[in-house]
Order: C-alpha cells, then structure tokens, then sequence
C-alpha cells in the first residue's frame, strides 16, 4: 500500500502460478521488529499462529490497535473487544485512510480501535487468521511540539514457523509470479510498462538477470542490455533508484528502469557463471548459470552462448583503487532484499538462481530467487532501503511530508537516511539558491535529520556525561551546538541540544547511533531518564538567508510566556503559531548549517504543507527561492561548518576534525574527555582552509604535500561563488597548519597533477563572524 508507514512488513503467504509449483520453503519462525514513534501508524500483516509483542521501555504509552479482515473489524482475532474509535487528529492517518480507500472502505467512518496502554511489561497478542493490524502511536499536535507526551513503543512481529518462503509484501496488483530454484534459470515476457520484481529469498544469493528487446527478435536481431552502455550513460557501476536509474542497449537506448532497491550492490562488470570457469578450476559438470541462460531463451529463438553477459543482481563486487583488480565477497543482500524495475519496451528477459557454491558469491550455500510480475497501472514509487545500523530493520524511504510540494518543482532527489531530499531545483539551479542564501532568503526540506527527546528528571545528569558542553548552563529556550563523542574521543554525533523546560532536552542531530549511545548509558548508569526517538514525526524546515527574519514576522505568533521571534538570540528557541493563536504550532528556533542568519521550523507531519505554503506566500515578495543539498554543500563548506564522514569520521578526534570550539574540558567529566584532554596538549593534526589557485576541485581524500611527503588529506572541498575560486577544508600535520603556508593537493595518483594550496583560517567566508548569522 503506498504511503504507509510500515518500516518494514513481511508477509509468509505462498503464491500458485499456473504450471508452476513451487518448492517447500522450510522456515523457522523469525522475528521482525518496529518502534512505533509519536503520532505514527504502522501496518502489519499477521498470519495464523503470529505473535506481536508490544512494549513501551520505561513510561506507559497510549497505543490504538486496530484490525481489518475483508474489510470488517477483525480484533477478536487477537483476543480484543473494540474500547474505544480512532480519533484522527492524534496521528498522521493519512496512511491509515489511503489504505482503507484503496481496499473499498470509507475512511470517515468512525474505526473502532482496541485502547491498549504499552509498557515494561510487553503486551502480547496472537491472531488465529490471516488479518492486517494497524499500530497507532497518538499525541497531540502540541504535546508533540512541546516535548510533553511524547514517546516510542517498541513492536515485535514473530512469525509462526512456516513451509512457504517468508517473502516481502506485494507492491501492488501482480500478473505472475513464481520461484527460480537454486541452480536453474527461467525466462519470461515483460510488457512495456510493466514492473518486475526480482526477490532474494533467503539473503546473500546472486540473480543474473537479462533483458532483450521483443521486437529486435522478431526481426532477428539480439538487442539486450549493455553494461559498458548503462554505465557510460549513467556514470555509475549500475543503475538506482532516482535519475540515473536506466538499463541501455549496446545502441544507448533505455530497456528497464530501477524503481525500487534495497540493497544496493550489484554488478556489472561481469559475466554470468560459465562451465568453463568451473572446468579450470577442477569442477567439470558443474551446473553453470550462461548454460541455464541458454536453456531458458532457447524456446524464443535466441541463439546459444558459452558464456552470457548479465546483470548480476546481489553479487558484491569492487574494484581496487590501487590494483585496479576486480574482488569479490558475501553478497550485502538480507532476506527479501529485492530489485524492482519498470519495463520500458516489450522484452524477453531471463533470471537465474546462481549455482555456484565454490565461492562466497552466494554466501557458500545457493538458494532460491523469486520473481513478480506487476501490471502497469501498479503505483510503485522509487525508494531504497535504509537501516539504523547492520542488524536493525529494513525501511523503505519514504517522501517526506514537504513532498506534495517539492515533487512539482524537481524530479532531482537523492536519499537523505530514510527519506527522499531534493538536490536542486531545474528553475534557479544550485548557483541561483546559493546566491539567494546569500543575498535574500531560502526555505529547505531538512527533515532527515535525527531528532530524539530526552525527559526525566535525570535528562541533565545523562547530557552531562554525553555531550562535551556545559549543560547545567543551558537555559531554558536556548540551545547550543555540541557533541557526543566515543571514549576515544573521536565524533560519534554533532548536533543541536535545545532545553524545552528544566527536565525536557530536544537533541537534533545527524544519525541515530547518537540515539542508541544515549539509551545505552541511561541503562548503565541507572538514570531516571527516557530517550525518546521522534523518527519522522517532526518534519522541519530550515528558512536561511539575511531576509529570513522579515519573512517569519509576517507569519510567526507567540505567546507571552515564551520567546517572541524578535527575542531570538543566535540559538534560541521558542514555540509559536502560525499566523496567531489557533495557528498550526510549531518549533522556532535561531539556527542553521550556513553560517547565514537562519531559522529551522519543526511542526507535525499533519501540519507541514500548509506551514510550506504560507512560508513560500510569505517570503514571495522577498524572493524566497526553494533550496537543495547542492547549494547548501556549498555554503556549509565555505561556512567551514564540519560534516560526518568527512571532517569527523572514526578515528578522527573532535579536535582534529576542527570541533575543538564545542568542548568544555572544564567540566567535571564526560565521556572521552580523557582522551581529548590529551590530545589538546599534544595535537598532531588540525583543521585547516586551503585557498586553491585555480577552479579544480579536489576529490574527497586526496592527499596533501609537501613536497614528496604526504602531510594530510582533504576532507571537503568545493568550488566558492563568492571567492571565484576552489576551496578544501583538509586535516593537515600542525608543523604545516600555519597561515599562508604552501601546500600541494595530489591529484591522478598524487603524483602527476599538483594543485598549488595556501593554508587559511575557516570559514573562508566572513572568517570574523561578524555578519549576523544562524
């Protein structure tokens, strides 16, 4: 179902294909697990004998159950008697509704719901039929903005052991599908317009797939996919979701486009598996997928090949940057790991479950692939997969709640964690939004960045050990940028702590490893505290720009006992309506990644587009112009403002990543202060601007030199709009960190092409802060 929350649903049920049957799928029963975040709605499909357990980890939560069986209430399946109806301005129901809509309800019908409260102690339920629950997180708008009952409640989905494969849900409306058993190969037809859906059932199993073009064949003419095509026009090792998301033929014409991956390694460099490959190795006989191949594409007429080129789906590859040789491991891929793609012709296309167990190309142990068909009219939105971290649950990203409003003006997105973020925007470019950054004002979709809550009455005590700040000193309505760092001292996070009220902390920050690393030590500390993770319940906006605070004046109402616009220092923060005093609420704060005077808006999901529209009706006659990552790479760099994995990564101290301005190595204690106090006293490497003479742009990693010697690298590097020429931040020995020093930049091996550098202070812009800025 599109548009739904789910984070990721499996379903265990088997399918019949006429003339196909389908082998047993032993399986143990497995576990699937969810967090349920404030105002969210999750739907899980549940088979006889599954069990959910529900379970809040410290405070009791409000939760709505509700269940569905051929469109009538179904909670007596789980032992449940209706207590209560959903009420939808407690949620993000949209999800919830589409649904309903979509399988012929009427979602303005009142929807009974079982009123449950979770809590240490797990609820568990077991269904006795095949039904659909949906899970409902409800908070008031307010209390959500205001950090009062907010909370997450952790789900878990065992499912009954089963003799039919644990695939993912369908994507929509299918015409066929069916299994390729271990070692074999089957070819169908795909219809232009058409989806097909390729699935590793059971994880770490390679699919060579390959397409030709039904109306070259019926003149007699092979046209299939070609590799050094596809990646000569996409300028990629293979296609993805997004843009550049097309399969060519050897003649540059589009054949299939990727709609759907989740995960993200494939190859095409190679061929199919081949007997010969397994003769010289000492396996003659060896069932090979190019013989499959042929097998399979016999019955329309193709002619036979030793060894077939493919698509190899799921199979990991690399290419060495120092040896230029071609390695191979473990496939990346997890159980219903998938790739969907959009047929873009008629064609004949062939998919393999590959053989081969003398490698670790199918995890040692080959398995099986399953294939669906889908017809045209399904509505299979572009999306990848994104995980919290290795062994957490797949998500598919989703559109943000700005969505509706930015779809209409970019097709240019790329994945920002779990959601869909604009790059730019086709109508001013990314020089015109960087220089309406900087001269007017901008509004930007930054809902990708992590939020979590942090209330009790030991938040204090826990950010105190966590972060490297003071923050016994935070008042009330004023935030601060800081750190959490490992106890090494190297950067695990860097974000924004805002104080709500004395026991109520909003952490705005980068991942959620920051998030577990909080939990973590709450537990082992013992502390009084919840750590609250908001997901995407807090969509927020940042309006950047010298004229962003004319623009907020014409739309932002506050109450007297908090902040008005006008009192918000650089950091502050208030809470205020839109427009007056029964507007859509939200979070103000005084902050951004510019180095620009700014604001960041946080609202509810439910409240996002019309906050969008009276931004952009708001800021029309100051030239508010939309803006995507690409300028703002730009800025933030010329900003000098630091970026994970790039100016701090593991390895990397908070120091040497140029952070050493947001740690106190007064206070009493936190977590990697030891090792940052001594590398204060002795660094080895600093942070630095390097002013290019020329427009090159170094590469992320090149080295630095003097001379023959290597003596640091280039973290982030750019060109400036501003200073007309190209800029690096770079982590340089502190015996080459002196101003106006001259460096070389590395380029082809590092050897043969130098870009000539002089050391400065960051930011490059406006290096005295003196502007007023976010």
């Amino acid at each position: 179902m599109q548009g739904s929350a789910v984070l990721h649903e499996f379903t265990n049920s088997g399918f019949e294909s006429p003339g196909r049957r389908f082998p047993g799928f032993p399986k143990a029963s497995g576990v699937r697990k969810y967090v349920l975040a404030s105002r969210e709605a999750i739907r899980v499909v549940l088979d006889p004998g599954d069990l959910l357990s529900l379970e809040a980890a410290s405070q009791t939560q409000p939760l709505d159950i509700v269940a569905y069986l051929n469109g009538q209430t179904a909670l007596a399946h789980l032992g449940l008697e209706a207590n209560g109806a959903l009420d939808h301005y407690e949620f993000n129901s949209e999800p919830l509704e589409g649904w309903i809509s979509a399988n012929g309800g009427n979602p303005t019908q009142t929807i009974p719901c079982y009123k449950a409260v979770a809590s240490a102690d797990p609820l568990i339920l077991r269904t006795d039929n095949r039904i659909t629950v949906w899970l409902i997180r409800p908070t008031p708008n307010t209390g959500l903005i205001e950090g009062i009952g907010s909370g997450c409640v952790a789900v878990s989905h065992t499912v009954a052991a089963s003799s039919v494969p644990l695939l993912p849900p369908l994507l929509g409306d299918t015409r066929d599908e069916f299994t390729v058993p271990r070692g074999t190969g089957l070819a169908y037809e795909l219809k232009a317009g058409e989806f097909v859906q390729i699935i590793d059932v059971e994880g770490q199993q390679c699919s060579d797939f390959m397409a030709l073009r039904s109306d070259g064949l019926d003149r007699g003419d092979e046209w299939m996919i070609d590799s050094t095509a596809t990646r000569s026009m996409v300028r990629r090792a293979y296609p993805g979701p997004g843009l550049l998301d097309k399969f060519y033929d050897r003649e540059m014409r589009p054949l299939l486009n990727v709609v759907q991956d989740t995960c993200g390694r494939h190859d095409t460099f190679g061929l199919a598996c081949t007997a010969r490959g397994y003769e010289e190795r000492g396996f003659p006989g060896h069932v090979n997928c190019s013989d499959n191949m042929s097998n399979a594409l016999a019955a329309y007429g193709i002619a036979r090949r030793s060894a077939w080129p493919a698509v190899n789906f799921f199979w990991s590859t690399w290419i060495d940057p120092a040896s230029h040789h071609i390695l191979t491991e473990e496939s990346h891929s997890r159980p219903g790991d998938y790739v969907a793609m959009r047929a873009m012709e008629n064609l004949v296309c062939v998919s393999t479950a590959c053989p081969d167990d003398i490698d670790p190309i199918n995890g040692w142990n080959p398995t099986d692939v399953h294939v669906r068909i889908y017809r045209p009219e399904t509505p299979i939105r572009r999306a990848v997969a994104y995980r919290e971290k290795e062994d957490a649950p797949m998500s598919i990203s989703q559109e943000s709640a700005f969505h509706d409003r930015l779809a209409p003006l970019t097709q240019q997105f790329a994945p920002a964690r779990d959601l869909w973020a604009p790059v730019s925007f086709p109508a001013f470019g990314t020089l015109g939004e960087y220089w309406a950054c900087r001269e007017a004002v901008t509004v930007q979709d930054m809902s990708g960045l992590r939020k979590f809550d942090i209330v009790g009455p030991d938040a204090e005590k826990l950010l105190q050990q966590a972060t490297t700040r003071n923050v016994a000193k935070l008042p009330i309505w004023r935030g601060s940028y800081t750190l959490m760092c490992d106890e090494s001292g190297s950067v695990i996070d860097d974000g924004t702590l805002f104080r709500l009220a004395p026991e109520i902390f909003r952490w705005c920050c980068g991942s959620e490893e920051s998030g577990r690393a909080l939990q973590s030590l709450a537990t082992n500390l013992g502390l009084q505290v919840r750590v609250h993770a908001m997901q995407n319940a807090m969509p927020n906006l940042a309006i950047q720009g010298p004229k962003s605070r004319d623009l907020l004046r014409k739309i932002t109402f506050t109450q007297p006992h908090v902040p008005s616009l006008d009192d918000l220092k650089w950091f502050g923060v208030t809470i205020a309506r839109l427009n007056n005093r029964e507007g859509a609420p939200f979070m103000l704060s005084r902050s951004g990644y510019t180095g620009e005077l700014g604001y960041e808006i946080f609202c509810s999901k439910s409240d996002a587009i019309e906050i969008w529209d009276a931004v952009m009706e708001a800021g029309q006659e100051l030239g508010v112009t939309p803006m995507g990552s690409a300028a703002l790479d730009i800025i933030r760099i010329e900003a000098g403002l630091a970026a994970a994995n790039a100016e701090f990564a593991p390895g990397v101290d908070a120091f040497e990543a140029g952070l050493g301005f947001a740690i106190d190595l007064n206070k009493n204690n936190f977590t990697g202060k030891a090792a940052l106090d001594r590398n204060a006293r002795e660094p080895r490497r600093a942070l630095k601007g390097l002013l290019i003479g020329c427009d090159d742009v170094p590469a992320h990693g090149a080295p630095v030199f003097v001379g023959e010697r290597q003596v640091g690298v280039v973290t982030s590097a750019t060109r400036s709009p501003m200073l007309e020429h190209a800029i690096a931040m770079a982590r340089v020995s502190v015996e080459h960190s002196e101003n106006g020093t001259q460096l070389e930049i590395g380029q082809l091996d590092g050897r043969m092409k130098r870009l000539g550098a002089t050391v400065s202070d960051i930011p490059f812009i406006d290096p005295q802060r003196k502007r007023a800025r976010a």
